[in-house]
């Protein structure tokens, strides 16, 4: 029996222990598994601990027993995709993309070249490199095609692309220019290429939601967000939020809105209805919340709640409905990651190794302090009853 045309996937069609991109299998921060670890340290609940050459904080991604990775190495100048045996935490492969004789002016001390975080969909990875280059490999390390983009961000290589049908769409917000583009999955041709207002940069990866049985993609930009229709780059709507520029954190989508995070230099949250057309800022815009919003961590809802970590440490929950605030806690740290919702629980990974661990509620309920002894500034992923956590040095599969 064929699907109804309206049934479209917005997650990649994966078994449910995969972790197949950033942010897991629905690229909003949820995992179904459970049984996994509450508790670790450098030598509690650690299966293996794997030392990873180079340098990345792009996160791990899973499918079919194997951890795909980005690295750079040689000084930055090598950019590379690694395999593991998920089992044993060994090297299976270690592939150079590309080679980069002139790798600019430099990146923001807190990224790295090997920050987009890979995609996996049956035995092809899609890796990004930002304006160095974007190919899809095998999973016996051929490469079948590179495509290189030319733009001009300050900081270097930042958001994650995402698979919608037979399109890998990202966005490329440099000063110079600003656009969303979409390549032919199969062979890395342009399909379409969307440009919009002049700004600033943005380091956001996109978001493809169910809007009433339509696809959207969300893509926040530097002063604005907009809406785009997938499969042409037609834009749909847009907010505006003046000066934010630098955008990080992924939107979100749950209970009918759009929550979006304006960036620097004062962030705010927005929940937008998904349902206008053109500048919706005025009539759409169903609440916002303008303080301890995030200027890199993504959001996450899990179910009526809306939870946030600021940069500086300081964690917030929300009515996810009314934007009403339920608490806030300083947890303290510094935070890059993206938290996770896994195992009925709540993970926030500071950027100094310390994961904070809550119940989900509307009262502020900590369960758990775990601390891994490098940098770690890489989003958790979870396969099976396996956290997977990238440090600066290695990466561990945490289990009980």
């Amino acid at each position: 029996m064929s699907m109804p045309r309206r049934a479209f996937l917005l997650s990649i069609p994966l078994a449910a222990e995969d972790w197949p991109q950033f942010r897991g299998p629905s690229g909003q921060g949820h995992s179904t598994e459970t049984g996994i670890p509450l508790n670790w340290s450098d030598t509690q609940n650690v299966r293996w601990k794997t030392p990873i050459p180079g340098a990345g904080w792009s996160s791990p991604s899973i499918a079919n027993n194997a951890i795909w990775l980005t690295a750079a190495t040689e000084n930055n100048a090598s950019l590379r995709l690694l395999s593991l045996d998920a089992n044993s935490g060994k090297i299976k492969s270690n592939t150079e993309v590309f080679r980069v004789k002139d790798i600019g002016p430099g990146i923001h001390k807190k990224n790295s070249f090997a920050s987009p975080t890979a995609i996996l969909q049956g035995d092809k990875i899609y890796v990004h490199f930002g304006f160095y280059g974007t190919a899809c490999l095998n999973t016996k390390g051929e490469t079948l095609w590179k495509q290189t983009l030319k733009y001009e961000p300050q900081h270097g290589p930042g958001g994650s692309p995402v698979l919608f049908e037979d399109l890998l769409i990202f966005s490329c917000d440099g000063f110079d220019a600003q656009f969303v583009v979409a390549l032919d999955a199969a062979t890395g041709k342009i399909r379409w290429k969307t440009s919009r207002g002049k700004g600033n940069q943005a380091y956001s990866t996109p978001l493809v939601i169910d809007a009433g049985g339509n696809p959207q993609l969300i893509s926040v930009g530097a002063h604005h967000a907009y809406a785009y229709d997938p499969k042409t780059g037609k834009e749909l709507w847009y907010i505006e939020y003046g000066a934010g520029f630098s955008n990080v954190p992924r939107p979100v989508y749950a209970h009918g809105l759009v929550y979006i995070c304006s960036g620097f230099f004062q962030p705010v949250l927005f929940a937008v209805k998904p349902d206008g057309r053109g500048n919706v800022t005025k009539s759409h815009v169903s609440w916002s919340h303008p303080r301890t919003v995030p200027l890199t961590p993504s959001p996450i809802v899990a179910g009526d709640e809306l939870y946030m970590i600021s940069d500086n440490g300081i964690a917030t929950c929300l009515d996810a409905k009314s934007g009403k605030q339920r608490w806030q806690h300083r947890i303290g740290g510094n935070h890059s990651a993206s938290p996770i919702a896994a195992g009925g629980r709540i993970y926030f990974l500071s950027e100094e190794g310390e994961c904070t661990v809550i119940a989900p509620g509307t009262e502020y309920r900590e369960l758990a302090k775990n601390t891994i002894n490098e940098p770690t500034l890489a989003s958790l992923a979870v396969s099976g009853k396996a956290i997977y956590l990238r440090g600066g040095q290695n990466l561990y599969r945490l289990e009980m």
